[in-house]
């Protein structure tokens, strides 16, 4: 019997579509049937966003409050491989993420089920992805093997051209100098490469070694900067999602968080990148070493 593999995704701006394209069209040509999903919240989120609804939608993350789904029709009942492609937000996963892992059908689906997760972010996922761990495991599903496209520009430029693209739905070079926003295509066209590689361990119906082979591959850059900010962060973007949702005035207190971020995005975060650069990164090493080592791997 040919092989089953279900790919579940939300996508607001489209680019997850192109990975997730990518990735399986190795699949198809061996006659691997190949379902693709993508998952609608029934309040879905318009693009391009409006500032308000953007800040808006921190706590709600950052919490993992699930929102209400559309219905997730499934062809099958098991598959042999489950691809979960999603995006973070707020160094979280995607409120319609979280909300997928949330649906009766889908959890049914992922116990005692290997799966792929197939990850589109700016540029720091380390965070979403340790959340992610653990509801699968919660759930009986088996990780046995992740991916990581991201941005490469640098951090405080990537944000520019981000914000650029999500505010006024636009993928250009912001004012002609800035380079085009979001995964480059030729990360997106190589997502094939790690869909083959998949499919190999797929086919022999053993995972073991996939993880490995995908980190040869350069499927999860680790880059030590966005360790130290990842550790750092989630703490903050708790406090405040925590503040934020007990207030009654929720817009003013969104005001105010959305102008610490982008202080906190481009002001002190390159202050403690360099302190770090400086006085603590030659001294470290071993401890970025060893901490690269566990966010390439599945534990």
């Amino acid at each position: 019997m040919g092989k089953k593999v279900l790919v579940l995704y939300y996508t607001q701006t489209g680019q997850l579509t192109e990975i997730v394209n990518s990735f399986v069209a190795p699949f198809s040509k061996v006659g691997v049937s190949v379902e693709i999903v993508r998952a609608k919240p029934k309040n879905d989120f318009a693009f391009p966003w409006t500032s308000e609804r953007f800040f808006d939608a921190m706590p709600e993350t950052v919490l993992a409050i699930p929102s209400p789904m559309e219905k997730i029709e499934l062809k099958e009942t098991k598959y042999d491989l489950v691809v979960f492609a999603y995006q973070p937000w707020y160094l979280s996963l995607s409120i319609p993420a979280n909300s997928i892992l949330a649906t009766d059908e889908v959890r049914l689906i992922l116990e005692g089920t290997p799966v792929v997760t197939l990850i589109g972010a700016r540029n720091m996922w380390l965070s979403s992805q340790e959340k992610l761990k653990k509801i699968l495991k919660e759930l009986g599903a088996n990780l046995v093997g992740n991916i990581a496209l991201v941005d490469r520009s640098q951090n405080s430029i990537s944000a520019i051209t981000i914000l650029h693209w999500m505010m006024s739905g636009k993928k250009d070079k912001y004012l002609g100098v800035f380079p085009k926003p979001g995964i480059s295509d030729e990360d997106i066209s190589n997502a094939k490469v790690f869909g083959k590689t998949v499919l190999k361990f797929l086919q022999k119906e053993n995972f073991d070694g996939l993880q490995q082979q995908l980190v040869n591959q350069n499927a999860v850059d680790i880059k030590a900067d966005y360790m130290i900010i990842e550790k750092l962060a989630p703490r903050l973007f708790l406090i405040w999602a925590n503040l934020v949702t007990k207030r009654k005035n929720r817009a003013a207190w969104l005001v105010v968080y959305k102008y610490y971020l982008l202080f906190a995005l481009f002001i002190v975060a390159p202050i403690v990148l360099t302190v770090n650069a400086i006085l603590f990164r030659p001294f470290s090493g071993k401890n970025i070493a060893e901490k690269k080592l566990y966010y390439q791997g599945l534990k």
